[in-house]
C-alpha cells in the first residue's frame, strides 16, 4: 500500500484509507477471484478523484459459489478508531440478473433515523462507497467478459463494539460501524470527517421535524442541556469547537432557529466573533472579558488582574470581588448576540446559553 503525506504545520503526517476504499478493494479482488480463478494479493482501486491506489488483501477464503477476504483499515496518523478492524468483502455471482446488489453483514450498522446518507432500515454503507464497488465490479465484469451480477456482502468483525466509540449511536446507526468515505482517502487531524458528521446530523434532525436547532458545544452542554432545558440530547447538534459551522449548517438545512448552549469557557470566545473555538485557531478570552468589564464600569486595576489568568471562570472571581460580575455578564451576552447574528446574516432567528459552574451566571439570550 503506498503511502501518501500531508503536512499539518511543520509536522508530515501519513494518510489513510477509508472504510469505503477498503470495501470496494476487498469486492473487486473477490470479483477477480470469482472470474479469472485466481485471487489477488494486491488490488488497484480508483479513487472519486481518478487517482488509482493499491491495497493489500487478507484473509482470501474460496466457498462453492462464493469468494471472501479483507483489507485491514488504515487510518494513516489520523486518531481513527476503526484503525486495524478488517473489512470483509464476499461476492457472488448472479449469472440470470445484471444488477449489483451491495448488502452489510456482522459489525455493520443499520440506519434507524431519517435525514441520513441511506434510507432508514437499509445498511449504513453510504453512497460514495456503493458507486465504487459498482464501478470496479463492472471494470471487472467488462475484463472477462461478464454479462451477469454480483451479490456483495460487506462485514467487519468487531465492528459492534468499535462502533460503540463512534458517533453511530447517537444518530441511530446501530449495530456496527458504517462504510464511509467521500474522497477514499483519509487525511490525519484534517475537519472535513468532523463536519461530514455535523452536516449528516444536521439533516437528519431537519427530517425529523426539528425546526429550532440547538447546539451543543460538548459534554458540558450536553450535562447543561439534559438537567435543565428539558431537550432531548438526540434532538441536538453537537458541533465541538466548530460553532460557526454548526450555524452555517442551520441555514442551509433551513431551520427557523439555533441556539448555542456552551459553558463561558468556550463562549467567550463568540464575544470577539471567533467561530473556531479550538485553542489552535484563537484565544481571546482574557482580552474578550477585559473589554466586556471595562464597558461594565470595572476600574483599571481589577482590569489589569486579569490578563494574568488562567481560566475564565478565575477571570470572574476577579469582576466579582469587584462587584462588576453581572454587569460584565450582561455585556458578554450583549457581543455574543451580535456576533452569531451576523454568522447567519439575519437569515435565521439566533440565540444562545452560557453558564459557569463556579458562578450563578446562568445567561439565556433569544
Amino acid at each position: 500500500m503506498q503511502s501518501r503525506y500531508v503536512y499539518r504545520g511543520s509536522e508530515k503526517l501519513r494518510c489513510g484509507y477509508t472504510t469505503g476504499s477498503c470495501a470496494c478493494a476487498g469486492a473487486k479482488a473477490c470479483a477477480e477471484g470469482l472470474l479469472s480463478g485466481s485471487v489477488p494479493e494486491q488490488c488497484v482501486i480508483t479513487l472519486p478523484n481518478g487517482e488509482t491506489v493499491t491495497l493489500e488483501i487478507k484473509n482470501i477464503v474460496r466457498g462453492e459459489n462464493f469468494v471472501s477476504c479483507s483489507v485491514e483499515k488504515d487510518g494513516g496518523d489520523d486518531p481513527d478508531v476503526t484503525s486495524g478492524l478488517d473489512i470483509y468483502s464476499k461476492v457472488r455471482l448472479i449469472p440470470d440478473s445484471e444488477k449489483i446488489f451491495i448488502t452489510g453483514g456482522e459489525g455493520v450498522g443499520v440506519v434507524t433515523r431519517k435525514g441520513l446518507d441511506q434510507p432508514v432500515g437499509e445498511y449504513a454503507i453510504n453512497s460514495v462507497p456503493r458507486k465504487m464497488i459498482k464501478s470496479e465490479l463492472l471494470k471487472t465484469a467488462e475484463k472477462y467478459n461478464y454479462k451477469g451480477g454480483f451479490g456483495v456482502e460487506i462485514y467487519v468483525k468487531g465492528g459492534e463494539e468499535t462502533a460503540k466509540k463512534t458517533y453511530n449511536p447517537r444518530m441511530g446507526i446501530v449495530g456496527g460501524i458504517s462504510i464511509l468515505g467521500t474522497t477514499g482517502i483519509v487525511e490525519p487531524m484534517s475537519n472535513s470527517a468532523i463536519l461530514d458528521t455535523m452536516r449528516a446530523e444536521a439533516s437528519m434532525l431537519k427530517s425529523e421535524g426539528v425546526e429550532n436547532l440547538v447546539i451543543s458545544m460538548g459534554n458540558y452542554s450536553d450535562s447543561f442541556i439534559a438537567e435543565n432545558m428539558n431537550i432531548p440530547l438526540e434532538k441536538t447538534l453537537k458541533c465541538s469547537n466548530f460553532v460557526g459551522d454548526a450555524l452555517d449548517m442551520a441555514v442551509e438545512y433551513k431551520f427557523k432557529s439555533a441556539t448555542v448552549v456552551g459553558h463561558i469557557g468556550k463562549m467567550a470566545k463568540l464575544g470577539a466573533g471567533i467561530m473556531n473555538t479550538h485553542s489552535s485557531v484563537a484565544d481571546g478570552r482574557m482580552e474578550v472579558i477585559i473589554t466586556c468589564g471595562l464597558l461594565a464600569g470595572a476600574d483599571r486595576e481589577t482590569l489589569l488582574k486579569i490578563p494574568e489568568c488562567v481560566t475564565v471562570d478565575s477571570a470572574l472571581d476577579i469582576l466579582e470581588s469587584a462587584g462588576v460580575l453581572q454587569e460584565t455578564v450582561q455585556v458578554l451576552s450583549e457581543r455574543i448576540n451580535y456576533h452569531i447574528s451576523q454568522r447567519v446574516k439575519g437569515t435565521i432567528e439566533t440565540g444562545a446559553v452560557f453558564f459557569s459552574y463556579k458562578h450563578d451566571i446562568v445567561k439565556y439570550i433569544i
